[in-house]
């Protein structure tokens, strides 16, 4: 009888241990998803304020100012404009037909 109920005895606390291993191995994995959902946040709000920064730097008249100061580009006039015709290869033995 002893023996029955030392080994029960053993049983219930061998299962407290595992309840509270078990108890303390949950809340430190909530805890970590509660981490990394928060880290997940923080980085959409980042990706947002770096897409609202990404539309602003890259408006028209922002890229035609950079355009005009840095590159010294200017806007395209007929005048300066250059028309540049390419001539495919004929196959040997054909005659050049001019293009119109």
């Amino acid at each position: 009888m002893i023996r029955l109920n030392l080994v029960l005895l053993a049983a219930v606390i061998a299962s407290a241990f595992y309840l509270v291993h078990t108890q303390y191995e949950s809340r430190r994995l909530y805890t970590a998803l509660d981490r990394s959902q928060a880290q997940a946040r923080k980085l959409e709000s980042e990706h947002e304020q770096l897409q609202v920064q990404k539309r602003a730097q890259a408006t028209p008249s922002r890229v035609q100012l950079l355009a005009a100061r840095q590159l010294q580009m200017r806007p395209v006039t007929p005048g300066i404009t250059q028309y540049v015709t390419v001539f495919e290869p004929q196959p040997a033995g054909s005659t050049p037909t001019p293009e119109r």
